[in-house]
């Protein structure tokens, strides 16, 4: 087994807690939770909106992947948090799967939670794989 590798990614989202964005061992790469801030405007207000708030979040989940020099199809794993599920559920649903193929979604988990960091809507963490070779 591999020691683990801490990552910060250049021009990715700025934590809002001490974490790194994402931690790889072994060609698994486990990605923190991420929030609807814009990383070039951290401190501007959250998008409107549960499909915004997805969106800005999947947006985040790239960048850093893409730092990475992965991408969504990568990621065999995700968790969703939601603040207001039953409100919330399907169109959140709507929204994340526009950004997986029908034949290549994610195992996934999604639970309500009673608050989130930075009055957020929506948190989603993943695991990826990374190819082998």
């Amino acid at each position: 087994m591999s020691d683990p590798v801490f990552h910060m990614i250049s021009g990715g989202p700025r934590p809002v807690a001490p974490f790194s964005h994402a931690v790889e061992t072994d060609g698994w790469v486990i990605l923190t939770g991420q929030m609807p801030t814009d990383p070039d405007a951290p401190d501007a207000p959250l998008p409107d909106g549960i499909e915004a708030q997805t969106a800005r979040v999947m947006a985040n989940l790239e960048i850093v992947l893409k730092g990475l020099g992965l991408d969504l199809s990568h990621v065999v794993q995700c968790r969703c948090y939601l603040t207001e599920f039953e409100r919330d559920y399907a169109a959140f649903n709507a929204r994340y799967e526009q950004f997986f193929p029908a034949d290549r979604r994610p195992a996934r988990t999604t639970v309500g939670v009673t608050a989130l960091a930075v009055g957020a809507l929506v948190e989603i963490d993943c695991i990826a794989r990374r190819p082998q070779g």
